[in-house]
């Protein structure tokens, strides 16, 4: 063995270990010194940093460290500074209704500034940082509302959600008309169609129009309107604007009226205080003009 571990790999002139695998030898190539010491020195410092800080998981909780920090303390610590600095401004926020908040230039300056910071936090995830929205979030910059874009609507909208769990929030879903039954699957090109040229624009194919209208009255103005200018206390869209949540063109209407639609917004009333949910209606309501 010993022999082997002496043996020189005639190609590189570098000893090897004396393992062999189907001929392949190992080389005796050792770890450079500073890097094993600087191995070592993070092995030190992880043991230093479980001792000083809060770092393994118990049963019940974790260890605190014996310099007894948590960046989750310093963030509240931090936070409880900025509500006192805040102070009487932000208290008035929660005392003042939204319409008089933007009656009052310094008011309305402190709403927008909390607002929007609450808006990033919150709110960004979904609509954007800028609002804009995405594909199945509305846009909160085009004045175009599902519920309404006044300060009531939005405040009421901000509180209690959409479609969720609360008893409070916002309900209304389009029906799945060709998943459940409720049209034909013939019908539902048709319809498609129809609703395509409500907002001035050409349908795919030859679109039999007058029959599209038909299908439109008996099943979908109900909720959309007679002329599909939409109904905000049922959160239906006005079809004539040619803006779209979830795609305008043909295909995606269809599959739109084939499946349904009802997406969720949470309610936010148990995790804002109400001076913050004041400022993001305010905030809302500015981002495009409001109503």
């Amino acid at each position: 063995m010993a022999a082997e571990q002496n043996k020189v790999d005639s190609l590189t002139g570098v000893s090897t270990t004396g393992h062999d695998w189907d001929g392949i030898h190992e080389l005796n190539t050792p770890l450079p010194r500073w890097w094993l010491w600087l191995f070592y020195a993070t092995i030190v410092w992880a043991i230093g940093y479980v001792i000083a800080y809060p770092a393994l998981p118990l049963v019940s909780g974790f260890t605190k460290g014996v310099l007894g920090y948590a960046s989750r303390d310093q963030i509240e610590s931090d936070m409880a500074a900025l509500n006192q600095l805040r102070g009487e401004k932000v208290a008035a926020l929660a005392k003042t209704s939204p319409a008089d908040i933007e009656k009052s230039a310094e008011l309305q300056e402190i709403a927008r500034a909390v607002g929007k910071a609450a808006f990033g936090n919150n709110c960004a995830p979904c609509h954007g940082q800028g609002g804009a929205g995405s594909k199945g979030f509305p846009n909160l910059v085009d004045d175009q509302w599902l519920w309404g874009g006044t300060l009531e609507n939005i405040q009421q909208t901000i509180t209690y959600g959409i479609r969720n769990e609360n008893a409070e929030s916002r309900q209304g879903n389009m029906p799945a008309f060709g998943k459940d039954g409720l049209l034909k699957k013939d019908e539902i090109p048709v319809v498609a169609a129809y609703v395509v040229s409500l907002s001035g624009r050409k349908p795919e194919g030859a679109a039999d129009l007058a029959k599209g209208a038909k299908i439109f009255a008996e099943n979908c103005a109900a909720c959309h309107g007679e002329q599909g200018k939409g109904n905000p206390e049922v959160g239906a869209p006005n079809l004539t604007s040619n803006i779209w949540l979830y795609g305008g063109d043909q295909k995606t209407i269809e599959e739109t009226v084939t499946n349904g639609r009802g997406g969720v917004m949470p309610a936010w009333n148990g995790r804002l205080d109400e001076a913050t949910i004041k400022a993001l209606t305010v905030y809302v309501h500015t981002l495009s003009g409001g109503k």
